[in-house]
Order: C-alpha cells, then structure tokens, then sequence
C-alpha cells in the first residue's frame, strides 16, 4: 500500500535517520514507483537534513536528478525547487531550469505557468548565462492564451536577450506578430491588441540594444501600421529613423507607400512628423508632397451637398427595421392558412473611395490640420535650399502648400467637432507657416527653427530616454544587490552564551532578533511601523463608558482582521458579553465574534474577519451587548463607526500612454475635484497628490523645468484588478495671488473607486506635505 510505505518511511526517519537514509539507498531506482507521496515526503526530509547537515547533500544528489524526470508535474517541481536550493553548481541549475521550462511548456494550467516563471525569474538573477541557452524553449510559452503569462513569459526573455540569440528570438517575436494580423480578435483563442503591443514594444527593446536586427524587423512591422497597434509601430519606426541614418531612405520609401492605408488620426499625425523633418533628397522630397496633396485632395475640405445627402440616406434606410407581409395561402388539402414574411432590405452599398487623409480632415481634425500644415512648410523650405529642384516646380508647390493651408483654416472655423476650441491656436499656426513660405523676412528668421529644432529637441528626448532606463536598470541592480549584514558587524554564537540564560538573566540578543523578526530593525524602522500601526487604532467607545473599546485593523488584499480590545470598567463581572457588527458596502462578515464572560477591570481580546469584494469605500458599525451579573441588568454600548480608507487596496502601477488614452476614452465614471491648495510650488503639490494617493506618475518632469502651468497623468490599480486614472491639470495664476488652480479629474470603471478617490484627494491637497 503506497500510504503505508508513505507513513512507514515517516516513522522510520524520525526514530532511526541513519536506517532511512540507508534504505532510501538501496531502493533509490524504485522510488518513482512508490507513489507521488513517498517522493515528496524524500524531498521534504531531503531539506531538512541538508538544512541541518549540508556535508549530506552528495547522498540524496542521485535521487534528486532521479525525480526531476518524474511523470508528477508537483514531484518534478519540488525536485527543482530542492535542487536550487541545496546546490549552485552549473550542473544543478541547468537540470532545474530544464524541467522548469519542461512545466512550463507541457502544462495548460495558467497558475503553474506563473509559478514556474517566478521560480525562472529568480534563478535569472544569480544565473543569467544557463537561462540563456534556454531562451528559445522560454518563448514556446508565447502560444499560451493569457495575455498575463505572456507579459511574464516576455519580462524574463527580454533580459536574458544576447547577441548570439537575438535573431532567433527577433524571429520568434516577428513571427508572434504575424498571428496577431491573421486572428480575429474576436475569437475566444485572440490576445487582442495589448499583445501585439507588448510584442512590438519587445522587438523595439531589441533594435535599441542590438542595432544590427533594426532593419530586419522595421519593414515587417510597418506593414502594421493600418490596424491596432499602429500607433506602437509608429513610435517604434519614428526612433528607428532618427537613430539608424543608414536607414532613413528604405524606411521614407517604405513609409511613403504606407500612408494611404493609415486610417487613425494619431498615427497619420506621427506619419506625417517623420516625412516633414527626415525626408532631405530631391526625389523624396517631391514624392511626400504629391503623396500628401494626392492623398487630401483640392480644397475647400468640407463634405460636398450631395455627399451629405447620400450618407443621410443612407442612414435612414439602416435605421429602417425589416417590413412585415402578410397574405392568405391555400395549403396541399385545400384548407387557408395566413403566412406572415419579413422582408429586409437590401443595405445599400456605398462606394466611398474618398482617401483616409481627406476623411479626417473633412471630419474636423484641427491637430491633423495643424501638422499638415508644419509638413508642408517644412518639406517646401527645405526644397528651396536643393539647387536640382526646378524653381517653377518649386513655386508651384509653395502655392499648392498655401492654398491647402487656407482650405484647413476654413474647416476648422466650420467645423463643429470637440476640436472647436483648438480654432485660434490653429489659425495661429498656420499663419505662421504661410508667413515663413511667402514673406523673405519671415523665411530668414524661422527656417532654421523650422527645419532643425524640431529633429534636435527629439534627438535630445531619446537621449534622455536611454539615460533613464539605464539609471532604472543600474538602481534595480544595485537593489538586487544591497547587503543584508556588513562586513564589520559582529557575529553572536549564542551556544557560547547559554550561561546568562541558565542564571535567568535576560539574553541581550533576544530583543534584536525580535526586532529583526517583526521588521523593527533601526531607529526609523522602528517609529515608522509603529506610526503607521497607531494609524490602524481606532477607538471605538467613550473612556466613560462601562465598556471600552477599541479595534486594531488589519488589511491584507481581500481580508480585514478586527482585533476588538474590550475593558471591563465596572467592578461587576459582565456576562453573556457579546461584539454585534454590521457592515455597510461590499464587505461581508465571514466570523462573528463569539460571547464572552468578562470579570472585574479585566480585558479580553476579540477577532472578526471581514471579507471584501472591491475598492468601494465601506463602513463597519455595531454595539456591544452585555448583561451585569449582579444587577441583572442587560445594558449596549453603540461604537464608533470605522471607515475603510481606499489606501489600502490602492497599489502603484504603470502603463503605456497609448493603454492610459484608450482607457481614459473607455472608462465611464468621472470625478472632477477643484484644486484649492496653500502649496505654492506645482512640482511640489504634484509630488504631495502622487504620495498622497499610492499612485505613480507616468509623465516625467525635470525639477530644473520652469512653467506657469503643469499636466501629468496618474495610474494605479487596486488589489482587485480594478484600474484608476488621474489627471493633474494645475496653473499658477498670477491674478490669484500666485495661487494654484486647476482640476483633478479621476475616471474608473466603477463609481466607487472614482468617488472614494476624490474624497481622498478632497482631503490631502489641503494639508502640507510632510518634511523628508
């Protein structure tokens, strides 16, 4: 019987080790044939010995590669996990990371995937160079179906990328892509649009550290730059070309023949920015101007009569709802019957052959306009300084560019979309380009800034970019690396001190072992956790009450713990004493506190667990019920209520900017909260919101930057999964007395978070923030 021998071979290495060690020996081949519970139980003793004795470890060494190969997904793991744990040798490690990915490869349950990748991202730390040579087997886990463990899948291979395995993996992330484009993403097997932007920002990290695969992968995502992660493709290629000269003149090429097919806003502005400032030869020049002008077409840009009433029309005849018929028939036996048809109509097919570039700006895109315009301009000037571009040539290009400019004015002085109130900045701009394309003066003063600021100030913004995520990289290492104990500090044997026990004296050792076990290690450690503790406390009755109370609240994701501190002040024994809680929003008490006998002044401790669903704000009320022993007489105290602060579900987190956009365009639930603050400084008020609400900043900011006025926008998500956006417009207005004003608007999916939020940001931006 497999749980005899289990139980057995207990007993056995708990009287005689030596007796079980010698029959795991002798019977070590047949272990996999005595049942998953035997093996695990040689694993756990395996640790425990070696743990206590490590000169043990070469006599379960075979058994532990033995188990590694076992048909128990949970024994060839515990096998794993022992190995790396009792041995750093090469051998060791490799045989773990074998079977890890071996688990992470032949398993479908998502939850062993992530563990496995837990225990893949830690040996990645210490033994970068074994994972690498199982890169590859690492990325067969991108065929999952989660998206989550494909982030993970994607977080462990990119660090461990070399330039011996970056085409490989390049190949791999290529061919990801192109399941992408072939999938409908409305199938359940689709990982939609996320995972292709994770790909692509994957393939983008490679390019920047690698530039030899920069040209093998950017032809095949531009390809892309029609569907949804065209706006990821477009970053990705906008830093390629400004970075890689030697590629400029394929990727305009290529980009030049891609432009009809880009049918989103965004991503036509970005397209449009890259021919305006890297398009500077001849042939190319001329080619992003007909391209452009054939693609908006001849003004005025403004939806033709007939074009308008066809699309009414058309309208009204989808609107229109199936007809029903009904006639009377003569069936086979001669008898009537009534026959009801529906008859739909035909949707009509309209040919719309209208260009994406002339259907944005006759839709009311001022932004668009506003950089058609600056492309031209700038294509038009830097054609002037090319003596092969013929002067009749060139003037009629100027005249096209100023005639398509005035036709984008009068769009955006008709249009009546949300972009209405950009009308001035519009006009302003582009009275600008046709100034420095038709006045001498005007050309001489603004055609250097036109053509060569823009490119230098993005050079300067990738520079910062790679400083930063080489400072990030450098901090996370250094992290990874902080010694536990210094070099200097003294080392206690204990077993040498056992005297001062003997005499019931007080071992001075305790205390900082104690401290170091509950994290009251150093002075600031120590009034940091006991602040943050007292914070917890809440009192809950009067000191004059018969009964005082007070409850010390423990939060942990899901979980609330009351620990309810109940004194006896009556010199009566109070009986039958009972807690009654309630609870109000998604809380719900999962153990009700049980009734209690409480003698004279004495104290007794009481717990209440509390389950919670989500990120709303909540309240926990009650009374304590009691009957007096010697009077008889039943008597209640009402307690205080406790609030739930969002604090602590709230958890920093960070996102792309395209991810915050389409976000902040889904999310329903607003909350708009005025700024009234007495902080004087915008970086400081905005520092105070940031760790005011656990949240993260996604836009960065320089401290040396000098501004009237500061936007930035905040993300975080709950222990819930639930996501909350922020963002933080704030002016410093000099009729207000150098005060600032503004608005914080939140958006969530649900109401409770955006509500709850605000109440919290209502609440600190008042209050200083605190001196480091």
């Amino acid at each position: 019987d497999v749980a005899a021998r289990r139980n057995a071979f207990l007993m056995l290495f708990n009287e005689s080790e030596d007796l079980a060690i010698q029959f795991l020996a002798k019977n070590m081949d047949d272990v996999n044939k005595f049942g998953d519970g035997f093996a695990l139980l040689v694993l756990e003793l395996t640790r425990k010995v070696c743990r206590r004795d490590p000169t043990q470890k070469s006599r379960f060494v075979r058994v532990l590669f033995q188990m590694l190969s076992s048909t128990s997904a949970a024994v060839s793991y515990e096998a794993a996990w022992t190995l790396v744990s009792l041995s750093s040798a090469p051998t060791a490690i490799r045989a773990a990371a074998v079977t890890y990915t071996t688990l992470l490869n032949s398993k479908n349950d998502n939850n062993v995937k992530l563990i496995v990748l837990e225990r893949l991202e830690d040996l990645k730390k210490n033994h970068t160079k074994i994972l690498q040579e199982l890169l590859m087997d690492i990325l067969r886990a991108l065929s999952s179906p989660s998206v989550e463990i494909c982030k993970k899948v994607l977080d462990v291979a990119m660090d461990i990328v070399t330039s011996r395995n970056v085409g490989d993996v390049v190949s791999t992330l290529k061919r990801e892509v192109g399941k992408t484009a072939q999938e409908s993403f409305d199938s359940p097997e689709s990982k939609g649009m996320v995972y292709r932007n994770m790909l692509i920002r994957a393939i983008h990290g490679c390019a920047v550290r690698f530039p030899h695969v920069a040209e093998s992968v950017v032809h095949t995502l531009m390809d892309f730059l029609s569907s949804d992660g065209g706006m990821q493709v477009v970053i990705f290629v906008r830093a390629i070309v400004e970075q890689y000269p030697t590629l400029r003149p394929a990727l305009i090429t290529k980009l030049l023949s891609s432009v009809e097919d880009v049918n989103s806003n965004a991503v036509m502005c970005v397209c449009l920015w890259i021919l305006g400032e890297y398009c500077d030869t001849d042939e190319t020049l001329i080619e992003a101007l007909d391209t452009i002008t054939e693609q908006l077409g001849q003004p005025p840009f403004v939806l033709q009569k007939k074009d308008k009433d066809a699309a009414e029309k058309a309208m009204m005849e989808a609107a229109q709802g199936p007809k029903m018929i009904t006639k009377n028939v003569v069936l086979s036996d001669g008898t009537y019957a009534t026959q009801t048809v529906y008859s739909e109509n035909k949707k009509p097919e309209i040919e719309d052959d209208t260009p994406h570039l002339r259907k944005m700006i006759i839709g009311g895109d001022v932004f668009l306009g506003s950089t058609i315009a600056s492309c031209l301009t700038k294509l038009c000037l830097r054609a002037s300084d090319m003596p092969t571009v013929d002067p009749l040539r060139l003037k009629k290009m100027t005249a096209d560019a100023v005639l398509i400019m005035c036709g984008i004015v009068k769009m955006a002085e008709a249009t009546v979309s949300a972009q209405r109130s950009s009308l001035s900045d519009c006009t302003e701009r582009v009275t600008l380009c046709c100034r420095a394309l038709l006045d001498p003066k005007a050309n001489e003063i603004l055609k250097e800034t036109l053509l060569n600021d823009g490119k230098a100030t993005f050079a300067a913004f990738l520079k910062t970019l790679k400083e930063k995520e080489a400072k990030d990289a450098a901090s996370k290492s250094s992290k990874d690396q902080v010694p536990t104990t210094q070099p200097d500090d003294l080392i206690h044997f204990r077993q040498l001190r056992s005297m001062a026990v003997q005499g019931g004296d007080v071992d001075l050792d305790d205390g900082s072992d104690l401290a170091r076990a509950t994290g009251y290690s150093g002075d600031k450690g120590a009034s940091d956790m006991l602040s943050s503790e007292l914070r917890h406390v809440h009192q809950l009755s009067g000191f004059a009450d018969p009964v005082y109370a007070e409850a010390f609240v423990t939060v942990h994701d899901y979980d609330i713990v009351l620990e309810i501190l109940v004194m006896n002040r009556t010199p009566n024994t109070l009986a039958n004493l009972m807690v009654e809680l309630n609870t109000m929003g998604d809380m719900k008490i999962v153990e009700r506190p049980q009734q209690h006998t409480v003698g004279p002044l004495d104290q007794i401790t009481i717990r209440a667990s509390i389950k919670v669903s989500s990120t709303e704000t909540g309240h926990i009320f009650g009374t304590i019920v009691y009957e007096d022993s010697v009077t008889k007489e039943k008597g209640y105290v009402n307690l205080n209520d406790i609030h739930m602060d969002i604090m602590d579900y709230i958890r920093p987190a960070t996102c792309t900017d395209e991810m915050f956009r389409s976000m902040w365009a889904e999310f329903e639930w607003e909350n708009k909260v005025a700024i009234s603050t007495s902080i004087p400084g915008l970086l400081e008020f905005l520092d105070h919101i940031v760790t005011s609400t656990n949240m993260t900043c996604l836009t960065p900011h320089d401290s040396a930057e000098k501004g009237s006025f500061l936007a930035a926008n905040l993300y975080a998500r709950s222990v819930f999964g639930e996501d909350a956006l922020v963002n933080v417009s704030v002016e410093k207005k000099d009729d207000n007395d150098g005060k600032l004003a503004g608005y914080i608007r939140i958006r969530s999916k649900t109401q409770g978070i955006a509500l709850s939020l605000g109440d919290r940001i209502t609440s600190v931006q008042r209050s200083l923030p605190k001196k480091q």
